[in-house]
């Protein structure tokens, strides 16, 4: 039975109004279009409501879906239609392009497994080894029940579906990083044209309303945890982390060979840092000391832990290090913390000492005040100044510690 139209020329689509549309008295199948973009509307049946886009090719008129209003955003569905409309501006049929790319999608057999493995060595060369690692895992655990689908069949409502899996099992962060890796997966397939769509878009992050970390640590949490470093890998990458305010990944896969220990030189080439910028540091004369400290393992430049990207093994550390902690402080434990706080607490004090900002932010290797014009004429390092400012810093730690 051909679906009733009606067309509402007052009612303005919202997501609100979306949400209360109803099948009028007596009729099963009906469509309220959007007075705002004509060709776009709900289709209305018993227990389900879904976007459509209606046009012409030629003499045939095509109608699609754009997904269960329940699980797509108006306004994704919206530039959705839009796209189609352009797409037959330049005469271009939508439907038979993505037949068309379903045909040859099942004709080479395409499995999601495939494509991932096609994404990951592409990204290979571009992506920090601890990145192209994560994304590896999301792909091979949390993205599991799709090794065996065939791409074309990956929709909204899959993704969707099995990000409440994940988030019920794994967690909101780990789900809202699975999700991230998969919708760049999606983006990267649509620029190589083996996929039409990235069926992530339009789902919910499950990361939404969380907070994002802000803690700072006391200068008596500050001594507590300087005071239970033991001279062990997890003791000396700690108190480097404090004195140096570098990314844990940086110093927990730190080499000989990035070091000069006679002039206190550190240099991390830009495969091992997060924005892909080399970091060049005078360590302070404590960094110095430790490092000097630390054992050499016969044949291996890695300075920590015994992998092959070094020290690994933070969780059960921090949490024997915790139980130190709160041992040597008559049971009280601190405040929970992780070991990337410790990087804000060092950017923090660099303010509180007096630091320039551009110069505290630089001892980070974030490198902000060179967007734009300014990135283009200043080409100086601020080594002198990184150097200076670390040395401040460590007087000051060293005096919150009590050394």
């Amino acid at each position: 039975m051909r679906p009733q139209i009606v067309r509402l020329d007052t009612a303005r689509f919202t997501a609100g109004n979306v949400e209360k549309l109803s099948l009028p008295a007596g009729k099963t199948d009906h469509i309220e279009w959007d007075p705002e973009l004509p060709g776009f509307g709900v289709r209305l049946r018993t227990g389900s409501s879904f976007y459509v886009v209606q046009y012409r090719i030629g003499s045939k008129q095509r109608r699609e879906s754009l997904g269960d209003t329940r699980k797509t955003d108006l306004e994704q569905a919206r530039k959705n239609a839009r796209v189609r409309f352009a797409q037959i501006e330049l005469g271009i049929d939508p439907r038979a392009e993505r037949d068309k790319l379903e045909a040859s999608q099942k004709a080479d057999g395409l499995t999601f497994k495939v494509l991932f493995g096609d994404y990951l060595a592409a990204r290979k060369e571009i992506q920090r080894g601890s990145t192209h690692n994560a994304a590896k895992r999301y792909f091979e655990k949390h993205w599991a029940p799709l090794h065996r689908r065939a791409v074309h069949t990956i929709d909204r409502a899959t993704v969707a579906a099995l990000l409440r899996d994940i988030t019920r099992d794994h967690g909101r962060t780990a789900a809202a990083r699975a999700r991230g890796n998969l919708s760049a997966l999606f983006a990267w397939a649509m620029r190589e044209g083996v996929t039409s769509a990235n069926p992530v878009v339009g789902t919910n992050d499950p990361a939404e309303g969380i907070a994002p970390r802000d803690r700072v640590l006391t200068p008596e949490e500050v001594k507590a945890i300087w005071s239970q470093c033991r001279d062990d890998d997890f003791g000396r990458i700690v108190r480097l982390l404090l004195l140096t305010a570098c990314r844990r990944e940086e110093i927990g896969g730190l080499r000989w060979s990035e070091l000069d220990l006679e002039t206190g030189k550190m240099l991390l080439p830009k495969e091992r840092t997060k924005n892909g910028r080399p970091l060049a540091l005078t360590l302070p004369d404590c960094a110095r000391s430790i490092l000097k400290a630390a054992p050499r393992r016969a044949s291996r430049d890695l300075v920590f832990g015994g992998g092959k990207a070094g020290f690994s093994a933070w969780s059960y550390c921090t949490l024997s290090f915790n139980a130190h902690i709160a041992a040597a402080n008559g049971g009280r434990a601190l405040v929970p913390w992780r070991i990337h706080d410790l990087r804000r607490t060092v950017r923090t004090g660099l303010s509180k000492i007096g630091i320039k900002p551009h110069v505290a932010e630089l001892v980070l290797n974030h490198t902000g005040h060179k967007a734009g014009i300014g990135g283009v004429y200043d080409h100086y390092d601020y080594e002198p100044e990184i150097a200076e400012a670390l040395a401040k810093w460590e007087a000051h730690l060293l005096s919150v510690v009590g050394k």
